[in-house]
């Protein structure tokens, strides 16, 4: 009796049912079912299990690349990573962005103001924290690192973050808690700017330009306790233009 009423449906409705049963035999085919229900994870590249734009642990980064999304840089969630940066200041008050991800909302980046190295990390507008070198950068050519010691053990757990300038360390600090899924979907990435909004807002402004120059950027994941400069040999292996 039920399937003798189908024969009065209308032919649309008809339609609109036999497609949904088409979908899902399609959609279980194809692997689409059980639907991801996940939120924040679904961000994460890494724990969403889907590919990844950038593969390794190494990146390298030179000026003129910019409009970065999240996924175009390596993810540094979760996982222990060092910035390294070459550039040339003008003088010891040398100011602006070296490279960041995300921005008021929450995000880091690496960046000089009044000469002196800093690192900024800013946990979901709710802890801005910097961190900064005890003496400025002279003028001249430089590699300035920051390393970013993961405490592991799950998501958004603690760092020891240190600032290195040539290799000396310069200063060094504690995050408690870090960001575990995104530094955000609208802020954009650009090597020796800020282009979006910034990660710490009483330090630099949105659009904040690096005043010296930036010869190029290598960011690493894994184990942060090798070497804290890049010799010229690694140099050569990571195929780096040198100015």
């Amino acid at each position: 009796m039920r399937w003798r009423r189908c024969a009065s449906w209308p032919i649309r409705t008809i339609r609109k049912i036999s497609s949904r049963f088409t979908g899902f035999i399609e959609g279980t085919k194809y692997n689409v079912f059980p639907l991801d229900d996940r939120r924040g994870e679904r961000f994460n590249s890494d724990l969403a299990g889907r590919p990844t734009l950038v593969r390794g642990n190494r990146q390298v980064l030179y000026p003129g690349m910019g409009g970065l999304p999240q996924d175009a840089i390596l993810n540094l969630k979760n996982t222990s990573h060092s910035i390294t940066a070459e550039i040339v200041t003008p003088d010891d008050h040398a100011n602006g962005v070296l490279l960041g991800q995300g921005g008021t909302q929450n995000g880091w980046a690496l960046y000089l103001k009044d000469g002196k190295l800093k690192y900024g990390y800013n946990y979901a507008m709710l802890k801005e924290t910097s961190f900064t070198t005890t003496d400025p950068v002279s003028k001249g050519s430089h590699q300035v690192r920051m390393e970013f010691a993961y405490d592991g053990g799950g998501l958004g757990k603690g760092a020891n973050v240190t600032l290195y300038v040539d290799g000396k360390k310069g200063g060094d600090g504690r995050l408690d808690a870090t960001i575990p899924f995104t530094f955000g979907s609208e802020d954009r990435s650009e090597v020796g700017k800020n282009p979006g909004s910034p990660v710490i807002p009483d330090d630099y402004k949105a659009g904040s330009a690096f005043n010296g120059r930036v010869n190029w950027v290598v960011v690493e994941t894994g184990d942060v306790s090798q070497s804290k400069l890049i010799t010229p040999q690694q140099a050569s292996e990571y195929h780096l233009i040198q100015r």
